[in-house]
């Protein structure tokens, strides 16, 4: 009887261990980096609830916007010195245990002898050959799937080329440019050819660059910087308890912000995942990128009307080009004549807004919500499921795209916008959440109540209202009781909204 129950607990116990590691590797921490996730492994995170609109018969595709981030670049100057600081910090540990006689068993190889990939790197920030292949791919694919499109000689006022004076961002906008006009020329052995790629000066960019240009948004963000990095303390103070308990060694909140920053990288760039980032458990990841989304929700997303009104002048843009590219069908001008795509590269500040004035990502009733400038509930913390992910919402050449199609056989509308996130069809809560939209309803429901907002009013510096630091409150308050009460151990709360 005791040889059998032994048996038993044995077998129990495999069983618990093999379907611990099932869990593991079906967790893939490349599509949980937040912003930091490559393209390849955030633009396919399916919404397997929606399903896409059929194009009628007879819709054709007559012009294309284009907004999309850079593509996955190396750390800039200031993170590289953290990760050399972290070295540093890492030998300081591992010294401390030695001399207090503690065991490094729990503790991996690899951590014990850790330098940074980016020492004695003097630059940071630059588009890397990944980041190159991510729009050179898109440009591609862009043109094989609207070849209406692109079927004509280039020229600047057809396919017009636009990129921020950022290197990484123009970078990306010469990469996309040799995937969608490739084999179109007479260069080289791909037959590549020569396009234009236009930029305004950054102090005045208030197309690509508006969060640079406004000054309002500037002083909300140096405000609420130190707020936003207090209320992600009390989250890296219990995994740093967790980390502590595990390797027996002293980090402190710091470390534990560093090497989840080093995960990143790592995982993003270079492919590694069995070194920072298995330090971390599934469920602390989770938290972690978590943390990451909360702050570009307050920052740069629907945590505040400002993050997004101040995008408003790239928002009037794109619909003009659909206006103009609707009086060119209707009066018949000759091919080559007018605009068929506007295509415009730029930041993570740049993505995220224009998601936001399009209203994507939101739930129930809370397009109607940012429509009346409430405030939002902050995404729910893990395991809840969230919309707005930074994998999803803004990685690495992450991008929206606004089809604009002639539909001259319905009765209805005669033209409608289909949205592409990421290049996948998206629901658009002001659009009944359907994903083609007549261009009408799109410009009256969607776009009009933005334009009632000018650039110059909303980003004039001004003494912060009493009412908005009320709805300043609303947001933080809860989100500050519902870090203080968190609990130390490893378990995740199940049972707590935001």
């Amino acid at each position: 009887m005791k040889t059998a129950m032994a048996a038993l607990l044995i077998l129990f116990s495999l069983l618990t261990v093999s379907t611990h590691s099932m869990d593991d590797q079906s967790f893939d921490i490349r599509q949980h980096l937040s912003t930091v996730t490559r393209y390849g492994a955030g633009k396919d995170i399916a919404d397997n609830s929606f399903v896409p609109s059929d194009i009628p018969d007879r819709c054709t595709p007559i012009h294309l916007n284009l907004v999309a981030r850079h593509g996955t670049r190396s750390p800039t100057k200031k993170r590289i010195r953290e990760l050399d600081n972290l070295a540093t910090r890492l030998e300081v540990l591992i010294r401390d245990a030695e001399e207090r006689k503690l065991s490094l068993q729990k503790v991996p190889t690899w951590l014990q002898r850790w330098k940074s990939p980016w020492k004695g790197k003097l630059k940071g920030g630059e588009l890397i050959s990944k980041g190159e292949e991510e729009l050179y791919d898109l440009g591609i694919r862009t043109r094989e799937r609207f070849p209406e499109l692109f079927n004509e000689e280039y020229h600047p006022d057809v396919y017009a080329i636009r990129a921020t004076q950022v290197p990484r961002a123009s970078a990306s906008a010469v990469a996309f440019g040799m995937g969608l006009l490739s084999e179109r020329g007479t260069l080289g052995e791909k037959r590549h050819r020569a396009f234009a790629v236009t930029s305004e000066s950054r102090a005045s960019d208030i197309m690509l660059r508006f969060f640079d240009c406004c000054e309002n948004y500037k002083v909300y963000r140096k405000r609420h910087e130190p707020a936003v990095d207090r209320l992600k303390e009390p989250v890296l103070d219990e995994i740093t308890t967790a980390l502590v308990r595990r390797y027996e060694l002293n980090f402190t909140r710091q470390d534990t912000s560093s090497l989840w920053f080093l995960c990143k990288q790592e995982a993003s760039l270079l492919d590694i995942t069995d070194q920072a980032c298995g330090l971390f458990s599934p469920s602390e990841i989770a938290l972690l990128e978590w943390t990451d989304d909360l702050e570009f929700f307050i920052l740069k997303g629907y945590g505040n009307s400002l993050n997004y009104r101040m995008g408003v002048p790239l928002l009037r843009d794109v619909v003009q080009s659909m206006e103009q590219a609707i009086m060119a069908n209707e009066e018949n001008h000759a091919p080559g004549s007018y605009e068929k795509a506007r295509l415009r590269f730029a930041h993570a500040e740049t993505v995220v807004p224009f998601t936001c004035l399009l209203g994507l990502f939101l739930e129930g009733s809370e397009f109607q919500q940012i429509q009346r400038e409430e405030p939002l509930q902050l995404p729910p913390r893990p395991p809840q499921n969230r919309k707005w992910r930074g994998s999803i919402v803004a990685p690495f050449a992450g991008n929206n795209m606004l089809v604009l199609y002639s539909c001259p056989n319905n009765t209805s509308s005669k033209h409608f916008v289909q949205v592409l996130h990421n290049e996948h069809p998206i629901p658009m809560p002001g659009c009944g959440d359907a994903d083609f939209c007549p261009f009408e309803v799109f410009k009256e429901r969607i776009v009009a109540p933005h334009l009632e907002h000018d650039y110059n009013t909303v980003c004039s510096v001004k003494v912060e209202q009493p009412q908005q630091k009320s709805l300043t409150s609303k947001l933080i308050l809860p989100f500050r009781r519902l870090f203080f009460s968190l609990g130390n151990d490893d378990t995740l709360s199940q049972n707590v909204e935001l």
